[in-house]
């Protein structure tokens, strides 16, 4: 009993300080969507062959969104197969808020994220090319079976536009569910709501954490993933893999509470693209195609994760 109200009083203490950074940060995040999210789904949808540089740069802001529209766009086939890599091994999401929150050097983040967008952009580049050596040509333009697929009805948008200008210009809902309004106080309440999230997210994660600590021992703990990178590493993709957002919180809290390595925390943290990959396998019908990519995106990240764990790289 008194090691379980240690380990929440500890939990409570060290959650309660991350709040702020997080809120300020969801906020600064928040605005930014709000401003940019048409720009760059236009973007996207013009960049051609440079779509795996513009998918891998665009991924790494701070937002697991961009994942979801890639995947959306992909299944569209207004996207190629690389961009849509690019963007899943480069989203950052809840990264940047963690990192922040834990008041880490702006350096260590910054080279997460530039090895992250340089992974990014250099698989997703390879893969197109090779896709285009053995034949494998960018699926046609397919917008509308995706929307009878989804039933979002898009042909009949010009003929609601003016029903819906009252409305629909004021609020719309992300991939998460949440409402999104374009004012100042639906940037807020949004930004709050992402921090209640995370923050309760973190809290029990953090009461998880500090359970296994104490029962197994710090120092065997660390033993453990020391011993074996290797399937630290695997093990670390496979909770990457995980599409929720959460996932990129839980790398990250082992990696800075020094349970995790650097070489599993990349390979974790580059597999991890948020719901872009649930988003996939929702809008894209050819489950073998969603296969081989969720596949391919896990191999990639395993591989660096290894490469950086051999020689030795610590960030």
């Amino acid at each position: 009993m008194d090691l379980l109200v240690d380990v929440l009083a500890d939990s409570v203490r060290d959650t309660i300080q991350l709040v702020p950074f997080l809120f300020l940060t969801y906020l600064a995040m928040e605005a930014i969507e709000h401003s940019t999210e048409g720009r760059v789904r236009s973007l996207m949808g013009r960049v051609g062959a440079f779509g795996p540089i513009a998918g891998g740069l665009l991924g790494a802001l701070p937002q697991c969104g961009f994942s979801a529209m890639a995947a959306t766009l992909f299944a569209g086939g207004v996207v190629t197969t690389g961009t849509l890599v690019a963007v899943i091994l480069s989203t950052s999401d809840e990264m940047v808020p963690v990192f922040l929150a834990h008041q880490e050097p702006i350096s260590k983040l910054a080279a997460i994220i530039g090895i992250k967008i340089v992974v990014g952009v250099v698989a997703g580049i390879l893969l197109d090319l090779v896709l285009k050596l053995i034949g494998r040509r960018q699926q046609d333009l397919r917008i509308s079976e995706l929307c009878e697929r989804a039933d979002c009805h898009c042909d009949d948008e010009d003929e609601t536009d003016d029903e819906a200008e009252g409305h629909d210009h004021d609020e719309h809902h992300d991939h998460h569910g949440h409402r999104h309004g374009h004012g100042r106080f639906a940037i807020v309440r949004s930004a709050a709501v992402h921090t209640v999230q995370v923050t309760a997210f973190i809290f029990a994660m953090s009461i998880v954490f500090g359970l296994v600590i104490e029962l197994v021992g710090e120092e065997s703990l660390t033993l453990l993933l020391g011993r074996h990178p290797v399937r630290a590493t695997a093990l670390a993709g496979l909770v990457g893999l995980i599409p929720n957002c959460g996932a990129s919180v839980v790398i990250c809290e082992l990696y800075l509470s020094g349970s995790l390595a650097t070489g599993p925390m990349l390979a974790g943290l580059l597999v991890s693209g948020g719901v872009g990959l649930l988003v996939l396998f929702r809008t894209n019908a050819d489950l073998r195609q969603n296969l081989l990519v969720t596949a391919f995106v896990y191999a990639v990240g395993v591989l660096v994760g290894l490469i950086v764990g051999v020689a030795g790289i610590i960030i």
